[in-house]
């Protein structure tokens, strides 16, 4: 697991400006590489259940003490996945007394949900309704 820092995709105005939904226009490579970081975060696992029960948690927050026993995990370990979904500006959190707690940034999974969905009125290239009933 790699140790460089992820910076968050969608966390200033020039990047706002700048990065049209995934399905209209092509990404630059800078773009790219940020899209990615939050990708890969999401690419495991334990920090999608995690991002999920913090997502889905009734009040909007959730202690880390009622996370980590749902996990075969070590308490370092779930706040080390805790940590890189923070880092890709998914959740964010505070420290209150001995504990912390975690909700979701939706401003994120909007952008993220935004950026991969075609626009409604636009209709699906030839190619793709040829091929969407069949498999490969």
């Amino acid at each position: 697991m790699s140790n460089q820092e992820l910076v968050v995709l969608g966390r200033n105005d020039e990047t706002d400006a700048c990065c049209p939904g995934l399905l209209t226009a092509p990404l630059d490579e800078d773009q790219a590489v940020e899209l990615a970081k939050v990708f890969k975060a999401l690419g495991d696992p334990v920090r999608l259940r995690l991002l999920s029960m913090i997502a889905s948690r009734a009040g909007g927050e959730v202690c880390v003490c009622d996370l980590t026993p749902a996990f075969d995990l070590s308490q370092p370990t779930i706040s080390h996945h805790l940590k890189l979904l923070r880092q890709a500006g998914l959740i964010d959190c505070e420290r209150r007394g001995t504990w912390v707690y975690y909700w979701l940034l939706p401003e994120m999974t909007d952008r993220l949900a935004g950026i991969l969905t075609r626009p409604a009125a636009e209709p699906l290239p030839d190619h793709a309704t040829a091929t969407a009933g069949t498999a490969s």
